[in-house]
């Protein structure tokens, strides 16, 4: 679960602010709100297992960021947290063989709507939570504990079971 401990005395971090450091999120109940979910989530997709780290490897580090989500009319739709791995890190042939990005190309895209526009066929907009991390890893990657995981035991790692933002 996770394991937010704020400083004794907090200074507090304007709401309206993207915090630019986990120091900074968990003086704030907005943020500190938003990377709970976000664990919540990794825990519950069963994103990485907690183990000891294996003598000969290296974690790869990770680190929150974070995003306010606007509605239409200016007011905050809500605070997102976003938990990255230091991907940049990995080393080819060990980390990971091999890279893909699924990304539309803006032409395809267009394409899809003009069609869809001159069918008069209905498009609808969806964002799916956590979409990005049900992707299975078949490397062995293991990463820092993320700030603000409560972990069981000390001196364990995570072994990611899924993919993160950021790996490679």
């Amino acid at each position: 679960m996770p394991n937010h401990q704020a400083n004794p005395t907090p200074i507090p971090f304007p709401r309206h602010t993207k915090p630019t450091s986990y120091a900074q999120a968990i003086l704030a109940p907005n943020w500190q709100q938003a990377m709970t979910t976000k664990l919540e989530a990794l825990q519950h997709n069963n994103t990485w297992s907690l183990v000891p780290l294996p003598i000969g490897h290296k974690p790869i580090g990770c680190k929150w960021v974070y995003k306010i989500k606007y509605k239409s009319d200016g007011t905050i739709e809500h605070y997102k947290a976003r938990l990255v791995a230091k991907g940049y890190t990995q080393v080819e042939g060990i980390d990971y063989q091999e890279t893909f990005s699924p990304t539309v190309k803006l032409t395809t895209l267009r394409c899809l709507l003009t069609v869809a526009t001159t069918r008069h066929w209905f498009i609808h907009q969806l964002d799916i939570q956590n979409a990005f991390l049900h992707g299975d890893l078949h490397e062995v990657v293991y990463m820092e504990p993320p700030s603000g995981l409560c972990q069981q035991e000390e001196n364990t790692i995570c072994r990611l079971n899924k993919s993160l933002y950021g790996l490679k």
